[in-house]
């Protein structure tokens, strides 16, 4: 259940409405999901992570598929289940198949596994790997 109300357009104010406007041209659809509609109860936020958004998810050195695989990546270690359905949708979208979804999720259980024996086993790190002692 929601903390904060997921507003619909008509109860969405204005400044609201204008980042709903901005999401659907930029996305090319009519669907504002629910993450931007709980953002709304504070149009500040919401205007600021919809710009944070377009920025960091837009084409660059990283495909774009790429970048939706991080975000999978990073939300299931996260625990954010709303994250993790919502940018699995999107990296579907942008070309993810199924063998590449099923390599993911290999990468993702194998990463959990070996981050949580190195901490547990508490392993410096080599000097090879820290660049700070490279000089």
């Amino acid at each position: 259940m929601a903390t904060v109300p997921i507003l619909g357009d008509e109860a969405a104010g204005a400044e609201a409405r204008a980042v709903f406007a901005d999401i659907r041209a930029t996305r090319q659809t009519d669907f504002v999901n629910n993450f931007w509609r709980a953002l709304a109860a504070d149009p500040a936020l919401l205007a600021a992570v919809w710009e944070r958004v377009k920025l960091v998810m837009a084409p660059g050195a990283l495909d774009p598929l790429v970048k939706e695989l991080i975000y999978v990546a990073v939300s299931t270690t996260n625990g954010c289940s709303y994250c993790v359905h919502s940018h699995t949708a999107a990296a579907r979208a942008k070309g993810m198949t199924e063998a590449q979804h099923g390599e993911l999720l290999a990468v993702i259980a194998l990463a959990s596994q070996t981050n949580a024996l190195a901490t547990a086993l508490q392993v410096p790190v080599d000097p090879a790997f820290d660049r700070t002692s490279q000089g």
